[in-house]
C-alpha cells in the first residue's frame, strides 16, 4: 500500500471502535482522518482541545474557512450544534474525564502500554501540547501509526524515547494488525490480509500473544 493507503487503512479501521455517543478527540496527523470514515449510524461528538465540539469531516477545498482549525492548525468542518469555547474549558472536559476515547499517533509503544510520541529525536519541538492530559484523561486510548518507521521496530519491549504517558495505552492498531494491550501482555487480536502472523512478529520487538479468535483486519 502507498503511504496515504496506509493511512486511510488505519483510520478506517479505528473507526470501527467508535461507539455511538462517545466523546472523541483525534490526534493531529493521521487520526484526524478518521472524521471522514466513522460508520453510518453512529453519532460521534468530537472534541478539540483548541476548544470546541462538533468537528464534522474534513473540509472540501470549497468549505475551508481559514478561522476553523483544530489543534494541528488543520481546517475543519462543524456539525449543527457545535460549540466553541476557552482553553480552560476545553481542558477541564479532558482532565475531567469526559472524554471517552482519543486516538493518537506515537513514535513508539511498550508492552506495558508506555507511549512515547512527542520528543523526535534531532528536532526542536515545543513540547508534547495536550497529549500528556489526553492520554491521562480518557477513558480509552488508541494508537494509530505504521508498525515499523524506515525498518525499525515502533512497539518495544520498553520505550527508549521520553515518556508522554505511563501504561494508559489500551489498543493499537497498524497497517499490520490490531493489538490490545492487556495486564498479561500485547496480544494480536486482528491481522491484515496480505501479511502472516510470523511477519507481525517479525516486525515487533515485544513479545506478542496470539489471540484464539484472531481473525482478517476489516475496514
Amino acid at each position: 500500500m502507498s503511504n496515504k493507503n496506509v493511512k486511510e487503512f488505519i483510520a478506517r479501521r479505528i473507526a470501527k471502535e467508535l461507539n455511538d455517543g462517545d466523546v472523541v478527540n483525534l490526534g493531529i496527523g493521521l487520526p484526524t482522518m478518521i472524521a471522514n470514515y466513522i460508520p453510518e449510524g453512529i453519532n460521534v461528538i468530537l472534541q478539540s482541545e483548541n476548544g470546541f465540539v462538533g468537528l464534522g469531516e474534513q473540509p472540501k477545498e470549497h468549505e475551508i474557512d481559514k478561522d476553523i482549525v483544530n489543534a494541528g492548525g488543520q481546517p475543519v468542518t462543524i456539525k449543527r450544534g457545535a460549540a466553541f469555547f476557552d482553553s480552560a474549558t476545553s481542558f477541564g472536559i479532558i482532565r475531567g474525564g469526559h472524554v471517552d476515547v482519543t486516538v493518537l499517533g506515537a513514535l513508539e509503544v511498550d508492552k506495558k502500554g508506555n507511549l512515547a510520541n512527542f520528543m523526535v529525536p534531532g528536532k526542536m519541538v515545543p513540547g508534547m501540547g495536550g497529549a500528556m492530559d489526553l492520554v491521562t484523561g480518557a477513558k480509552k486510548v488508541i494508537i494509530a501509526m505504521t508498525h515499523t518507521a524506515k525498518g525499525e521496530a515502533k512497539i518495544l519491549n520498553e520505550c527508549k524515547l521520553p515518556l508522554t504517558a505511563v501504561g494508559k495505552v489500551s489498543l493499537i492498531v497498524t497497517e499490520m494488525g490490531v493489538i490490545e494491550v492487556s495486564p498479561k501482555g500485547l496480544i494480536l487480536k486482528e491481522i491484515a490480509s496480505d501479511v502472516t502472523v510470523e511477519d507481525i512478529i517479525n516486525a515487533t520487538e515485544a513479545d506478542l500473544i496470539i489471540s484464539d479468535k484472531l481473525k482478517v483486519m476489516e475496514v
